[in-house]
């Protein structure tokens, strides 16, 4: 295309050669527009729409010229990487040594696994973790007294109130007849 148009001619054109519906034509024309393959420009109160085939050209041509910088960019890297790998294989031949070195290497990484097992196996039976452990027992058993003493409390408060009995308070809220502290 190598004419501008407005609007109104573009709905009128595109039903009959492109076969878009006429509502649709100005939501195709702004996507155009928006994805840079058509041209917009407000003169005066009209829009005018066009697109020249050269534009798409040039668009086309920077694009392969970015994709080949890139292209060459990463065949660089490529040889450099190549390089580095052939530096790394120089004084690396398999020998005898290096073979009894690796199985070594190997042994010993095991055995530290192990020993690493072993070592999370008696965890628990570490000062520090018993110790911690002895410190959280505190402080679960100092709550559930404290939730002990709200209970009785409350039972207090009840009796008081309304006059019922101990038994049938803990009966009807469950609460068991050996309940008390923890020593």
């Amino acid at each position: 295309m190598k004419d501008v148009f407005q609007l109104k001619d573009m709905e009128k054109i595109a039903p009959k050669e492109k076969g878009i519906t006429a509502m649709s034509v100005k939501e195709v024309l702004q996507s155009l527009v928006d994805d840079g393959m058509v041209d917009c420009e407000r003169i005066g109160t009209s829009n005018y729409y066009w697109a020249f085939p050269s534009k798409a050209l040039h668009a086309r041509k920077r694009k392969l010229e970015v994709l080949d910088s890139q292209l060459s960019e990463g065949n660089q890297k490529y040889a450099n990487l190549q390089k580095s790998i052939e530096k790394a294989k120089v004084g690396r031949h398999e020998t005898e040594e290096r073979t009894m070195l690796a199985k070594e290497l190997s042994s010993l990484r095991d055995q530290r696994e192990q020993l690493k097992a072993e070592v999370e196996k008696y965890r628990e039976c570490d000062p520090q973790v018993v110790e911690e452990i002895r410190q959280a027992n505190q402080v679960a058993k100092e709550a559930a007294n404290r939730w002990t003493d709200n209970i009785f409390a409350i039972k207090s408060w009840a009796k008081r109130k309304f006059g019922f009995e101990e038994n049938k308070i803990d009966k009807n809220f469950g609460i068991p007849e050996d309940f008390d502290y923890i020593d």
